[in-house]
């Protein structure tokens, strides 16, 4: 039954990437439905597009199979604060975007009591812990997939999947403006120029954090014009790399110094597209990086307790962990796996990298980041908030339609 009335939304958004995410969606759905209300966790990109945030989305900022354990009682505290809140409030639907750790467990108490639910951003069940396809499948009536081979999986499980796109191919243009990226932060247009992203978790920008400013240090010793710049995802991610710059500096055993290492508050988009070359986290940064047309290097590094368990128990079904790999289907992309992390390592990888451009493996990078970038590009916000409309039966007051 289709209604033209007020929408009200329950929404969970974890971190940066889903602030981001969230924000699109809620901005897509506006232009649908001008009655909407929204309310959950968010992040200030999400408030600023008019969600109601009862709580923050730095609340999420844990990753890792053991690491959350410490931080475990006060999740499962805000997680039933949160469902106490949503029972209440009685959404027209509920959307966990992302961090499905936290999410699928709220999502499958709503769920239960009567709630529609949908996951924005699918778990990567596809690539490790795949039993837990059935979990999502009690807990979410709706997964909307921001890759293209996900929804396969999810037909072969028969848990309902619709492939949006991703909305970052659709921010980001297939033909960056790289002079205009360095005009505005200032960078002379014949520097060679290395971006850092260490991550946004604290975790994470703890566990790569110096050996990103140790690769640095290895370049810069080989290469003394090359220009570092590292965009923050938050001030608390900022301050964490500012130590990690300092302990590399100060070291006892450092053949040299940290190197000069320019920190922007956020504008990572514009960092890349300034880029010559990135060092990056994996996550969502690596697709920021391939959208942008940037080659990289990509590092990860998870808890030596997770790791282990990773291990040992063969829960890992992909050959490849970073997205752009994945979506190329061959290993077109360095990336470096824990132990395999060093300053040395990701310096040398970087210095190919550089060496490598306006040659046949440049072009032939730049060749499948375009072709990715175009399956991506789909209307990606405008394409969940009209699959979101459909599945709770709510009639859209805009006549356009989305592009394909």
């Amino acid at each position: 039954m289709s209604r033209t009335t007020t929408l009200r939304l329950g929404i969970v958004a974890g971190e940066s990437s889903g602030d981001q995410l969230g924000a699109a969606l809620i901005t897509a759905l506006r232009a649908r439905v001008p009655h909407l209300e929204c309310f959950g966790m968010a992040g200030p990109k999400m408030v600023a597009a008019g969600c109601e945030a009862w709580v923050s989305s730095d609340e999420l900022s844990t990753m890792g199979l053991f690491e959350v354990v410490g931080h475990l009682p006060r999740l499962l505290r805000l997680r039933a604060s949160l469902a106490r809140r949503f029972e209440e409030a009685r959404p027209d639907v509920f959307i966990g975007i992302d961090v499905p750790d936290f999410n699928l467990g709220l999502e499958k108490r709503l769920k239960r009591a009567g709630l529609k639910t949908v996951q924005y951003v699918s778990p990567q069940v596809w690539a490790w812990r795949q039993g837990r396809v059935r979990t999502i499948g009690r807990s979410c009536d709706l997964i909307l997939c921001l890759l293209p081979f996900e929804t396969d999986f999810y037909s072969q499980h028969g848990v309902r999947a619709e492939f949006v796109g991703h909305p970052l191919a659709d921010q980001i243009p297939l033909e960056v403006d790289r002079p205009g990226a360095r005009g505005r932060l200032g960078i002379p247009s014949d520097a060679t120029v290395v971006a850092l992203l260490p991550g946004s978790r604290l975790g994470e920008v703890q566990r790569l954090g110096p050996d990103f400013v140790r690769a640095a240090a290895w370049i810069a010793s080989r290469r003394p014009a090359v220009k570092f710049v590292a965009p923050m995802a938050s001030s608390r991610a900022r301050a964490v790399f500012e130590h990690a710059i300092g302990s590399v500096a100060t070291a006892p055993m450092a053949v040299t110094g940290a190197p000069a290492i320019e920190l922007v508050d956020g504008h990572a988009q514009t960092v890349l597209a300034a880029a010559d070359a990135v060092l990056v986290a994996s996550g969502t940064a690596t697709l920021e990086t391939l959208l942008t047309g940037r080659p990289m290097v990509v590092a990860y590094r998870v808890g030596a307790l997770t790791a282990f368990f990773l291990r040992a128990l063969a829960m890992v079904k992909v050959p490849y962990f970073s997205q752009p790999n994945l979506l190329i289907g061959r290993r077109l992309v360095p990336e470096f796996l824990q132990e395999q992390v060093s300053g040395p390592a990701l310096g040398a990888a970087l210095l190919e990298q550089l060496d490598a451009r306006g040659g046949p493996a440049a072009d032939e990078l730049q060749r499948e980041f375009r072709r990715v970038h175009e399956v991506l590009r789909r209307g990606g916000a405008d394409r969940a908030a009209a699959t979101v409309l459909e599945y709770v039966g709510f009639q859209s007051t805009a006549s356009e339609t989305v592009g394909t």
